[in-house]
């Protein structure tokens, strides 16, 4: 499993890789900020952190459901990796898995982002997504925006898009829709990129964009509606 978080105050951002038998791999990676010299731990050095800093350990059938062991022999036998959120006719809409963001901006304008996820289904043995990474999976910076993003990893990486989207905000003078519209199509030019993001911007305004079927996501600005949508 991995898992990153980042602290718009300060940059500040810690994250982990390569982990198992943690329940919720964020609270590790949450140490990994506040209580290490690093932004990243993974694999049996980020296990022996978890035992330093006393993180219980879940057991293998904490982590198994029916559903999840169906998708992983459906994607064993069509040879491929599958998102949750896949434009592929297979994923059916009550297919919902995988990873977890979040994004939030206080009520004194600070601002901080959060991703766990197992990864893609089907991966090679060693491979590390984008959630980890900061820049590609997870940023935040009180200056510009919180962005939280999920889908093909790969793409991610390759476009380093959250800091993109905040570059735009940054360099541009964007808001959340217009940088979050600008990296969307920046991601599809390039990469053909499949997911999306969440984003929400210093001024407190959220958005959202996608190139997949669905992304289950929502948001709730002060003072406004919850939004909330497939």
């Amino acid at each position: 499993m991995y898992a990153a978080i980042m602290d718009g105050r300060d940059l500040s951002a810690g994250a982990v890789a390569a982990v198992e038998n943690i329940a919720n791999p964020i609270s590790l990676a949450r140490r990994v900020m506040t209580d290490s010299e690093h932004v990243m731990l993974i694999s049996s050095g980020a296990m022996r952190f978890a035992d330093h800093c006393g993180i219980e350990r879940a057991t293998e059938d904490y982590f198994y459901t029916p559903d999840r062991i169906e998708q992983l022999h459906t994607a064993r036998q069509l040879h491929k990796v599958m998102l949750d959120h896949d434009d592929s006719e297979e994923d059916s809409d009550d297919q919902k898995y995988g990873t977890i963001g979040a994004i939030a901006r206080d009520q004194a304008g600070n601002l901080a982002a959060a991703m766990s996820t197992g990864g893609i289904v089907n991966k090679r043995l060693g491979r590390v997504g984008d959630s980890p990474i900061i820049g590609a999976g997870v940023y935040a910076d009180n200056e510009t925006c919180a962005v939280s993003v999920t889908g093909f990893g790969e793409d991610f990486m390759r476009t380093v898009i959250a800091k993109t989207i905040a570059d735009y905000i940054d360099m541009q003078g964007m808001n959340a829709a217009q940088a979050t519209s600008a990296g969307i199509e920046y991601l599809t030019r390039k990469v053909s990129g499949r997911g999306g993001v969440i984003v929400i911007d210093h001024a407190g305004r959220c958005f959202s964009g996608f190139t997949t079927r669905k992304m289950i996501h929502g948001w709730i600005e002060k003072g406004g509606e919850a939004i909330c949508r497939v």
